[in-house]
């Protein structure tokens, strides 16, 4: 809760204010610091997974087809869960490198949960889950901001490994390309805002269903659209997981030493390095240039910064940022928040 109202007062003001000389300011040293955050996520993931050259192989090729080709993300998952599984049987010292802890033997086995209480679990959850969706687009029908906010993030939360960076690499990809509710800059800005509050980082996508709402309020006032926006969202995002958690969990002995789902998961996660990469790249493009041009070169998508619009400033937010990280070993609130003071002090300026 508290982390709820944290972003939905912060999104007020970004949506409201944002224009502001200091708030404005705010976000300008926020910005650059979260590349070096994301640059911060690769490196501690990367460093789990990236055991062998197989898995590099596959980073890098989720890498060049988010990047470049913009395949969906959730593609991206499936397919290297494919390869994972397989990988497991015929080479599992390549393809199992993450792995659960050994079970200890002494310990009473657990009990294999019985099947109704599973279904009853599931309806409970699909029940809470699908219902607040049918009764949207019953009332607004498809196309419509509370339908599409609806369905995106009941996607998101079915497809989405890797954690709220991940999310974020999805969430970014179809919320400026395809739906348009946002603007490269504010995603970044939505990320910084989740990094300074309290809660899980995901719910930085409260903010993205705040804008979008605001944004497209129909018939509603822009800030009364944003805050059912903003609930609508975390109700989709987090009520799948709570779900996925309830019916999984009484399973997860029985699985993680399962060899094949090991590999799975494992090519997933090294999957999930390459996108979390494309996320910075994308990230650094659009908050270290003014201007970025795009050109289609042998069917992929080659974006074209101009170099004379860097911001040299936001560059050395970048590289001061990512020596506190890594270096110094700050925390991310402490870099986040120094930034922030940061850009307000050059609003002045």
């Amino acid at each position: 809760l508290p982390g709820f109202v944290s972003i939905l007062i912060l999104s007020l003001l970004y949506a409201t204010w944002g224009d502001v000389g200091w708030v404005d300011g705010l976000f300008r040293g926020v910005g650059p610091a979260v590349i070096a955050i994301v640059a911060h996520a690769v490196y501690r993931i990367g460093g789990r997974t990236i055991k062998n050259p197989v898995m590099l192989a596959i980073a890098v090729a989720a890498f060049v087809a988010v990047f470049f080709y913009s395949v969906p993300f959730p593609l991206v998952v499936f397919v290297a869960g494919v390869i994972g599984y397989v990988g497991a049987r015929l080479a599992p010292d390549t393809f199992v490198v993450v792995t659960g802890h050994a079970v200890d033997a002494e310990v009473e086995p657990v009990e294999t949960p019985r099947l109704a209480k599973t279904l009853i679990t599931a309806a409970v959850g699909l029940t809470l889950w699908f219902g607040p969706l049918v009764v949207i687009v019953a009332t607004v029908g498809l196309g419509s901001v509370w339908s599409d906010i609806g369905i995106f993030f009941s996607q998101a939360a079915i497809v989405t490994f890797g954690g709220a960076y991940s999310v974020l690499a999805y969430m970014a990809q179809q919320a400026v390309e395809v739906f348009g509710w946002l603007r490269p800059g504010e995603m970044i800005d939505g990320l910084g805002m989740a990094e300074t509050t309290p809660g899980p980082l995901v719910q930085v996508t409260q903010f993205v269903g705040y804008m979008a709402a605001f944004r497209n309020p129909g018939s509603l006032s822009p800030i009364t659209a944003g805050v059912l926006g903003a609930i609508l969202t975390t109700w989709m995002t987090f009520v799948p997981s709570f779900l996925w958690i309830f019916l999984g969990a009484p399973y997860m002995e029985a699985l993680r030493g399962k060899a094949n789902l090991s590999g799975a998961l494992s090519t997933i996660t090294a999957a999930v390095v390459g996108v979390i990469l494309n996320l910075g790249v994308w990230f650094s493009i659009f908050t270290l240039f003014a201007e970025v041009g795009t050109a289609e070169i042998a069917g992929a998508t080659v974006y074209q910064p101009d170099l004379s619009t860097i911001d040299f400033v936001g560059l050395a937010i970048v590289i001061g940022a990512g020596v506190l990280l890594f270096k110094l070993k700050w925390s991310i609130l402490r870099v986040v928040l120094l930034a922030a003071a940061l850009g307000i002090g050059l609003a002045f300026f």
